[in-house]
């Protein structure tokens, strides 16, 4: 089968595109409106583009003629949290991507409870296993549709005890949700350890 990109909306496109980019990690994110409500919103187009200072990207795409409002509370004051969930938050997760107006807070809505952050104004989830303090660094545009791509540098990290193991994420106690195709989610299946080519057993003579 051939599909010529040019041929499809971009619609098609994008459930093509989350069908064949899988699985995503979730950045499941909190921000503050302009009127001091507590928004939260879930997006797979997320990643990390820098150890040094520590920087995470997230697409964010329009809703209709506008932006979504995690975008404008991001580019209005610059700060946000960015959450990990783990499978016991896929129900909350999920809902939490509901089309709402402005004035209603997610957060409220799913009765989910919240911490101070230590150097930013926006709350975090108490709940998650992680979540990571961030200040904007960065926006750009991308495509006809002018998507968002949010980079931000991480000012604090907030992860659960016993989690990490030296200075690396157990990621089997982490127990990560993933987006796929669709309202489907997923969690890791068997993780395999490769060793090194340099410590593989070379053939008798070479």
């Amino acid at each position: 089968m051939q599909i010529k990109a040019s041929t499809l909306s971009a619609e098609q496109t994008y459930r093509l595109l989350t069908g064949i980019v899988v699985p995503r990690p979730i950045a499941w994110v909190t921000s503050v409106s302009a009127d001091g409500i507590v928004n939260l919103a879930p997006f797979s187009a997320f990643t990390f583009v820098s150890a040094e200072p520590p920087m995470l990207a997230i697409s964010i795409g329009r809703k209709g003629n506008g932006y979504k409002d995690t975008a404008q509370n991001i580019l209005n004051n610059e700060e946000y949290v960015i959450h990990i969930a783990d499978s016991t938050l896929m129900a909350a997760v999920h809902d939490s991507s509901a089309e709402h107006p402005p004035e209603v807070s997610e957060v409220k809505e799913l009765g989910l409870e919240t911490l101070l952050s230590t150097h930013i104004g926006v709350p975090r989830l108490a709940l998650p296993p992680i979540a990571m303090e961030c200040r904007l660094r960065q926006c750009l545009e991308f495509g006809d549709s002018r998507s968002r791509l949010i980079v931000g540098e991480v000012l604090m990290f907030h992860i659960r005890d016993g989690l990490v193991d030296g200075d690396k994420i157990d990621t089997r106690e982490l127990d990560p949700l993933a987006r796929v195709a669709g309202p489907r989610y997923g969690r890791l299946g068997d993780i395999v350890t490769v060793q090194a080519a340099s410590q593989l057993p070379r053939p008798n003579g070479h």
